[in-house]
């Protein structure tokens, strides 16, 4: 009954394809229990800062959100590797008492010691939000101690969601990015790769495809991201935006204070990675990139196209659902479903825009259900209501998909594979196929 009860409490946030639509939270606040899948504002902040592979993250809280770290996020480092450790102040209850400042000073005195770093990173989370601990004060100090960058994180819980710990680190960046002349040279040709966190190595894959293009990227944002890199951002050209969610407010102050425009782009999928990079070569304004790139989408689609023609025989009938964190993604993989032959029945989101919205409304098919930021029992019930084979989603979501018999696929931080580009288009057929198509479906109601 209580589930019940949720559910109809909440139709305001469920709608299908060809009705009135519905009122879209995108924006709400974490909140405690069942009703919500959001992530806290520290986990936003981290998934984006974390990837910078020559800094340390010290987390100032309690040891448990210290384990939100690098192992549950497949960013790969071309170099240095302290970005893999997680380092915490550890607060105990004397701490909430009498006030962590004097610890957290101690443990970065401690760091910069053991570690040598140009770049510090210092997370507030929720119990420093409540001792009001003044993280500007220590970091600053700190800074002036040993002559390195140590940048406080504003991202303390119950003051906001993911999305709001997206702009505590783009904040961050800002600070770490301004440069020190007020005047910068821009490079020809070079770009900024925002959004993306080189999951598996995606950022390497997408790199490759700009540079045959004649393409300079300047720094990627946060992928394989390394503290000289991130410093010389200001000299672009262009922005390109992969993971709107996370950077297009950063993005849009780079085009205040920098006046470098911007571009958003996606490289999931066979349709919109073309796109993407026909965008990028005509928005940079060289005949000689167009050409180039124009070679190189021929020649890939030519290599791609008939490996998804003989999957698209494979899987006529077949129904997905899918439920992952940022509206981006979710446009992307309604494309990529239709590239294969797949029919997306419901979508999800836990931290779409509204204008992405409007997009997954115009994508689908009529009756197709669209859901922002549901619970397991409104997944449930409408992933048995549309008759999905497959759920597409992050790791909570996974024991929902096999308890109710369904195949899942992992579109989430943690896979190690890789999703983007013509190669990512494949793999992800792959995937589908060997959990679709998989002899056990044979032997489960």
């Amino acid at each position: 009954m209580e589930a019940a009860r949720m559910i109809t409490e909440r139709e305001d946030s469920i709608a299908k394809k060809g009705r009135q639509k519905a009122q879209i939270k995108c924006d709400t606040d974490s909140v405690a229990g069942c009703v919500s899948q959001r992530a806290c504002v520290y986990c936003g902040a981290r998934v984006v800062l974390n990837p910078i592979t020559d800094a340390i993250h010290l987390v100032h809280g309690p040891i448990g959100c210290a384990s939100y770290t690098w192992d549950i996020r497949g960013s790969l480092s071309s170099d240095a590797e302290l970005y893999r450790n997680s380092f915490s102040t550890d607060l105990k209850e004397q701490d909430v008492i009498f006030g962590g400042e004097k610890k957290l000073a101690k443990a970065i005195d401690e760091l910069v010691v053991k570690y040598p770093a140009k770049l510090m990173f210092v997370y507030s989370t929720c119990i420093v939000g409540v001792i009001g601990d003044d993280l500007e004060a220590v970091c600053k100090a700190a800074a002036k101690r040993h002559g390195i960058e140590v940048i406080p994180v504003q991202s303390s819980g119950f003051i906001g969601n993911k999305s709001a710990g997206y702009r505590a680190a783009c904040d961050a960046l800002l600070r770490l990015i301004e440069p020190e002349e007020p005047k910068q040279i821009k490079q020809n040709n070079s770009i900024n790769y925002l959004g993306d966190f080189n999951l598996a190595g995606e950022a390497w894959i997408i790199r490759n495809y700009l540079h045959e293009m004649g393409v300079d990227v300047n720094a990627v944002f946060t992928g394989d991201s390394s503290y000289a890199e991130l410093k010389t951002a200001p000299t672009a050209s262009l922005n390109i935006i992969q993971c709107a969610g996370s950077m297009a407010y950063l993005a849009e102050r780079m085009e205040r204070l920098y006046d470098i425009p911007y571009l958003r782009v996606s490289f999931l999928g066979l349709e919109d990675t073309v796109s993407s990079l026909r965008q990028i070569a005509l928005a940079l304004g060289d005949a000689d990139m167009i050409a180039r790139t124009e070679a190189l989408i021929a020649r890939e689609t030519a290599l791609v196209e008939p490996i998804l023609a003989t999957y698209r025989e494979k899987f006529q009938g077949k129904k997905a659902a899918v439920y992952v964190g940022g509206g981006f993604k979710a446009i992307s993989l309604i494309k990529q479903f239709r590239e294969i032959g797949i029919e997306v029945v419901m979508i999800g989101t836990q931290t779409g825009r509204r204008e992405e919205y409007d997009t997954i409304n115009e994508l689908v098919d009529e009756g197709t259900v669209i859901l922002d930021d549901a619970n397991p029992a409104e997944l449930e019930r409408f992933m048995l209501e549309q008759g999905a084979n497959i759920l597409v989603g992050g790791v909570k979501e996974r024991p929902l998909a096999y308890k109710l018999g369904v195949c899942f696929i992992d579109h989430n931080h943690d896979r190690k594979h890789p999703l983007s580009g013509f190669v990512g288009a494949v793999n992800f057929a792959k995937e589908v196929y060997s959990t679709v198509c998989s002899p056990v479906w044979n032997f489960v109601r």
